[in-house]
C-alpha cells in the first residue's frame, strides 16, 4: 500500500507491525485464545473490543502526520480543574487516614474539539507522537465503525505473554522531571503496587511462580523519569485470557491498593469516564501464544458520539498516598500531559500548559 491509507479503514499498528484486513470484532475475551492476530482495546469501565486482522506485515514508520489537524492549543478543558483536583487529593488522604485505602490514583480527562474531522486520523497522530515522544508501547487502533480510534504513546506494560504460559507486568509508580525529583514516597508507592500486581497474578499463576525480577528501576522518557518494576509468573493450567483479564483488570498502577476500595473512591471523585485511558491497549497473537498489552496512559482517543463535533480526549493522573502534597500531585498531572498535548495541538513540546477549565 502506498501513500496514506483511508482514515476510515480499520487497522492496528504496534511493535513495528501493521495489521490490516479486518476479519471480525468481538467483546468475548475467550476469542484471544483461538487463532489469528488481534488488536485489543479495553476501556477502564469494562468495554472490551477485540479485532482480528487477516494481514500483518512489517511497517516500522507510521505516516508523517499529514493526515492530522489537531485542536487549538487553547481549546483544552479538564474534567477536574486545579481546585477540584487538589480537593480530591485531600479527600483521598482522609480515606487513607480512616484506614480505607493505602493509595488511590486520581485522574482527570482533558478534552478539545477537533476542527477538521476529515483530517483527524489517529494513525497520523501516532506518527507525530512517535517523533516527538517515542514510547516502547506506542501504537494505533483504528476501528471507526466500532467507536474505537486510539493513538497511544504508552510507556507502561500491562501484560506480556511469551511462549504461551509466561506472563509479566511492568507497573510504573513514581514520576519526576529528573531522577533527583523522585521521593521516598515514590518508592513506597511503587512497592505497594508491586504487591498488588503480585497478588493479582497470583490468582491465575502457578503457586510459587510469581517473582519480581526488577524493583524500582529508573526509566528515562522524553521530559520525565519513572520508577518501573517487573512482576512475572507462569499461568496455571486451564487459565486463559478470560481468567487473566478478570484477575488483573483494571491495572493496579492506575487504580490503587486495595484495588476494590480505590475503585470505589475513584468513582466518587472523578467526574468523567476514563474510557481507553487507564485501560489496556495492544495486540495478541493467538497462533504464537504471544501478546503485549500496554496500560492506556499517554493515550489519545477520538470521541465521535456527536458526529458533527468530534472531540479529542487525553487522560492524566497521579497516585495519591498519605505523603502526597496536593499541589505537587497537580503538577505531576501537568508534567505528564504537557508534552503530548502540545504535540497533538501542533505547538512546541515543553510550552506552558494549564488546562484548568471545568
Amino acid at each position: 500500500m502506498s501513500g496514506h491509507p483511508d482514515p476510515r479503514t480499520p487497522l492496528a499498528r504496534f511493535g513495528g507491525r501493521l495489521a490490516t484486513g479486518l476479519r471480525d470484532v468481538t467483546s468475548d475475551p475467550a476469542a484471544l485464545d483461538s487463532a489469528g492476530h488481534w488488536a485489543v482495546a479495553y476501556d477502564f469501565e469494562g468495554r472490551l473490543t477485540c479485532a482480528r486482522f487477516d494481514e500483518v506485515r512489517p511497517a516500522p514508520a507510521p505516516p508523517s502526520g499529514a493526515g492530522w489537524c489537531g485542536p487549538d492549543a487553547g481549546s483544552w478543558h479538564s474534567s477536574l480543574d486545579r481546585a477540584a483536583y487538589t480537593a480530591g487529593v485531600r479527600r483521598i488522604r482522609e480515606h487513607i487516614a480512616a484506614g480505607e485505602v493505602y493509595q488511590a490514583n486520581l485522574c482527570r480527562v482533558l478534552s478539545a474539539p477537533l476542527p477538521d474531522p476529515d483530517r483527524s486520523d489517529v494513525d497520523a497522530l501516532t506518527g507525530l507522537l512517535a517523533r516527538g515522544n517515542p514510547a516502547p508501547y506506542a501504537g494505533t487502533i483504528r476501528l471507526p465503525g466500532h467507536g474505537v480510534e486510539i493513538a497511544t504513546a504508552s510507556p507502561e506494560l500491562y501484560l506480556r505473554r511469551r511462549t504461551g504460559r509466561t506472563v509479566s507486568s511492568g507497573p510504573i509508580k513514581g514520576t519526576g522531571r529528573t531522577e533527583d525529583d523522585l521521593l521516598d514516597k515514590d518508592h513506597a508507592e511503587n512497592v505497594m503496587i508491586v504487591d498488588l500486581v503480585r497478588n493479582d497474578l497470583g490468582r491465575v499463576c502457578g503457586t510459587g511462580s510469581v517473582t519480581v525480577p526488577d524493583l524500582c528501576a529508573v526509566e528515562k522518557h522524553p521530559g520525565l523519569v519513572h520508577l518501573v518494576s517487573t512482576v512475572e509468573g507462569t499461568l496455571r493450567k486451564g487459565a486463559g485470557w478470560p481468567e487473566l483479564l478478570a484477575a488483573t483488570f483494571p491495572p493496579g498502577s492506575v487504580t490503587g491498593a486495595p484495588k476494590s476500595s480505590a475503585l470505589r473512591i475513584i468513582e466518587a471523585l472523578e467526574t468523567a469516564p476514563r474510557g481507553p485511558y487507564c485501560g489496556a491497549v495492544g495486540w495478541v497473537d493467538a497462533d504464537r501464544g504471544e501478546a503485549e498489552l500496554a496500560v492506556g496512559i499517554r493515550t489519545f482517543w477520538i470521541d465521535r458520539e456527536d458526529p458533527g463535533a468530534p472531540v479529542l480526549r487525553f487522560g492524566t493522573g497521579a497516585g495519591i498516598t498519605w505523603g502526597s502534597d496536593p499541589e505537587r500531585e497537580w503538577a505531576e498531572t501537568e508534567l505528564k500531559a504537557a508534552r503530548l498535548v502540545a504535540i497533538a495541538s501542533g505547538s512546541e513540546p515543553g510550552s506552558d500548559f494549564d488546562p484548568t477549565g471545568a
